[in-house]
């Protein structure tokens, strides 16, 4: 994809996503533009232990512990946001099991009534450890990022070692039970587009589902238009490797992923295309920081203060009104594709992954 044709993309669009009415039934977490919000992303940490090039700076100063949600502000907060209408959150970071006894909080999430899934980004290296304690605490889904297969390639984006303790967390994952396994993996044009076929033969070979994400302006460095390898590109390298892929038929119109089937009818993959076919017109989520800020857009360049409310005695219904104008206030897209975009001040691993 050409420079130009970036640039001449609308600002959001579902096409070739299926069609599907994404207008709300009944009361919930509706904004004006009639999206239905029913997804939370608790980010409930900002340290990591990679620094991965398009997430973070290498001297990043982390926020001290006091300044974090505890857990049980987390989990008054996803109460409240239940009954408003949300019934999945996925805890996120920073790296999230770098928050100790995550377990803990998973199983108090998971009791909330109303909830019905409670899922979590990670990038692997601690799962060896803790990926039977999540499952038995009650944690649904369970995504891995993994940008590569190569030890050097890897070390290269993540600046740090660790691939193979990325691999053994897979296979601690799939041991302790977790189906539908999802590998997160950042599309980089001349450096991880080599990596598309051999992460897909890997996710095959052991019924993980590849989700590939096209790169996002919001890490630390100067976004390069040019960095991203496209959803049509990807598209034509699954082709030419396992023949024409098909969408698959009936899926979420508000899901970030569009899901293929690949040519040769073994398994599935989806992608992610932020850029090139962004899916705004049907977000349905939210954000929460680890320090207590509400955001309705990954790129949103303003944020609500719910943790003063969470520290003041303040009453549910103030913390509810806060959710309700934070939906009202969502913007129609990112304007990734206009002049008007602006970057976020925030790196991904201070808002939540």
């Amino acid at each position: 994809m050409t420079m130009m044709n970036l640039l001449a993309l609308p600002l959001y669009s579902t096409s070739p996503r299926p069609a599907g009415d994404v207008r709300p039934v009944g009361p919930g977490l509706v904004d004006t533009f009639g999206r239905r919000h029913t997804h939370l992303r608790i980010s409930v940490t900002d340290r990591c232990n990679l620094r991965c090039t398009y997430c973070m700076p290498e001297d990043v100063v982390f926020r001290d512990r006091s300044e974090l949600l505890s857990f049980e502000e987390i989990v008054r907060f996803t109460t409240v946001a239940v009954s408003l209408g949300i019934d999945k959150i996925r805890l996120t970071g920073g790296e999230p099991l770098m928050r100790r006894d995550l377990p803990d909080l998973v199983a108090e999430l998971h009791a909330i009534p109303g909830l019905t899934d409670v899922g979590l980004t990670t990038n692997g290296l601690l799962l060896p450890d803790q990926a039977a304690a999540l499952r038995d605490a009650g944690l649904t889904r369970l995504n891995i990022s993994l940008d590569t297969l190569d030890a050097g390639r890897f070390r290269d984006l993540t600046r740090r070692d660790g691939l193979d303790r990325v691999l053994a967390g897979i296979d601690a994952a799939r041991g302790a039970g977790f189906r539908r396994i999802k590998i997160n993996a950042v599309s980089l044009r001349g450096v991880t587009d080599q990596d598309t076929v051999p992460l897909a033969h890997f996710c095959r070979d052991r019924d993980l589902e590849l989700r590939l994400i096209e790169s996002m302006p919001i890490g630390a460095d100067p976004w390069d238009r040019g960095a991203v390898f496209s959803a049509a590109e990807i598209l034509d390298l699954m082709a030419a490797a396992f023949g024409p892929s098909r969408l698959v038929p009936g899926q979420d119109p508000s899901a970030p992923a569009t899901e293929y089937e690949y040519g040769d009818g073994v398994g599935k993959f989806g992608i992610i295309a932020s850029v090139t076919r962004p899916f705004c017109g049907a977000c349905n989520r939210l954000r929460l920081t680890a320090e207590g800020k509400l955001r309705n857009c990954l790129f949103a360049l303003d944020e609500t203060d719910v943790r003063t409310a969470l520290r003041s005695a303040a009453p549910d219904e103030e913390i509810a009104r806060a959710i309700r104008q934070t939906v009202r206030d969502k913007w129609e897209g990112h304007e990734i594709n206009t002049a008007k975009f602006t970057k976020p001040t925030r790196t991904m691993h201070a808002i939540g992954g």
